[in-house]
């Protein structure tokens, strides 16, 4: 199955839906009862990927933190006031087995989804929690020499190197090649029930990192694990988390995708220059980054930005090279995160303005252009000496065969000017019409001044125009 240049993949939280799905029904839901018009919906809508986050085996002992942490607890209320304790049924990062959770159905489902995806020409990409185990993982068992001691009577929790961990794990010992090779066959196994995995917290296992972590020396883990899948499974694709600027050297380690959470960041503050500094890298690491404005380990993109904000903000996100990230609900405008821990949902409107905008916005993004096209980055120069309004500007183009667009968006809260020459020599000469494809503006230029000094902009703080470009008929 091909995918395009730059993909667009839609998580979702398994738990959730099916939980929405029974409430609909009056019934217990599994894979099996995701109706098919969801999954032509998401067709549809353009994505290539359902990320169906949640789905492995868990335990009680992991139930039972996650019933008793009274901080956790604080924030299920947040979200939940009518919280129940069936509602809280542990986070789906403690993974006690990776085989189909018995509540989501029985073990063939998982594949007969995966199938049904494919005939809607969907891929399917499920969870890899490599880091660490449930408490009561079968290992802790069997195999207790796989698990990092926190003391000589007890196994460690899970963490990272700045953090105390999660009360939910037991941390795995890549220090000891015999975990190294059992997590390995893990993976090959996942393979083959899906297309792509999201690796979590993916540069844990980076041998520096590892060290800097528990003070123990590991081989290298991702390369031979992602060649040993990719022997079988030519075509698998791996996606990390990952942050504190690893992102390249994963990359570099043989993943096909790296979040990208430095964009994410300076979106979030609201400044533009970072942005567009942020967008000279390399075009090769920009086409392995994922670009998200939400996910489940992030606040909902409706209350971290302001409306205007938000649009400003997805324009640049998901019109850049990478792979499109969506979560469940962003698209509908929802505002509350629901923690990892909980199998419900809050009941929420939909925001109809959010809905028209990604709307169009999906529009856009089944252009060929903005799915297979080249990107360029372009320069945004001052409108007249004095103005430092251009500074707030990110502008670029795409193009694939006789498609071109421009892409332009004042990353700033007040109103601002700028000139773009445009790339294109050949529009010398001609007449040129600029037809807004997310409003309703439409300018006739003439060409040559489109080259230089370039197209003038003159858009309200946080506004921003997709235009489409091509010489004027008649």
């Amino acid at each position: 199955m091909n995918t395009p240049r730059n993909p667009a993949l839609y998580e979702v939280n398994a738990r959730v839906l099916l939980w929405q799905i029974a409430r609909e029904t009056g019934r217990h839901a599994t894979l099996d009862d995701i109706p098919d018009s969801w999954l032509v919906e998401m067709a549809g809508c353009g994505f290539d990927w359902i990320y169906l986050m949640g789905v492995w085996k868990t335990g009680e002992a992991g139930r039972r933190v996650s019933r008793s942490n009274k901080e956790w607890l604080r924030g299920y209320r947040d979200v939940l006031p009518d919280l129940r304790e069936e509602d809280i049924c542990g986070s789906p990062f403690a993974v006690a087995g990776y085989s189909l959770h018995p509540d989501l159905g029985e073990p063939d489902a998982l594949f007969q989804f995966r199938d049904r995806l494919h005939g809607e020409g969907l891929l399917l990409m499920l969870d890899l929690v490599p880091n660490h185990t449930a408490l009561d993982h079968p290992w802790v068992r069997d195999h207790p020499d796989y698990y990092v001691r926190g003391s000589e009577e007890d196994l460690a929790h899970g963490r990272d190197p700045y953090n105390a961990g999660w009360p939910d794990t037991l941390q795995l010992d890549y220090a000891n090649p015999a975990l190294a090779e059992a997590m390995t066959a893990e993976v090959q196994k996942i393979a083959g029930w899906c297309d792509g995995l999201r690796c979590d917290m993916a540069m844990l296992l980076l041998p520096e990192v590892f060290r800097q972590t528990w003070g123990r020396t590991m081989e290298p883990f991702w390369p031979r694990a992602i060649t040993a899948v990719r022997r079988d499974h030519p075509d698998f694709v791996f996606m990390a988390e990952v942050y504190w600027d690893l992102e390249w050297t994963l990359q570099q380690q043989g993943f096909d995708y790296t979040y990208d959470k430095r964009l994410y960041d300076r979106l979030r503050a609201g400044e533009g220059r970072p942005v567009r500094e942020h967008l000279r890298a390399d075009l090769e690491y920009q086409r392995k980054s994922v670009r998200f404005l939400e996910n489940h380990d992030e606040d909902r993109a409706a209350a971290a930005f302001s409306p205007d904000r938000h649009q400003a903000a997805a324009i640049l996100t998901f019109l850049c090279p990478g792979l499109r990230f969506f979560h469940h609900g962003q698209i509908a405008g929802r505002r509350k995160s629901v923690p990892v821990h909980l199998c419900r949902g809050p009941e929420e409107e939909a925001d109809p303005v959010i809905e028209a905008f990604y709307r169009g916005l999906m529009a856009c993004l089944r252009i060929p252009a903005f799915r297979d096209g080249e990107w360029r980055l372009l320069d945004c120069t001052p409108a007249w000496e004095g103005n430092p309004s251009h500074d707030g500007y990110i502008a670029f183009a795409r193009e694939r065969g006789e498609e071109r667009y421009i892409v332009a968006v004042n990353y700033a809260p007040d109103r601002g000017q700028c000139y773009v020459p445009l790339p294109w020599a050949d529009l010398a000469g001609k007449a040129v019409r600029l037809q807004d494809l997310m409003g309703q503006a439409r300018y006739d230029r003439d060409g040559e001044s489109l080259l230089a000094p370039g197209l003038y902009l003159d858009i309200p703080g946080w506004g921003y125009h997709v235009f489409k470009i091509a010489a004027k008929e008649g």
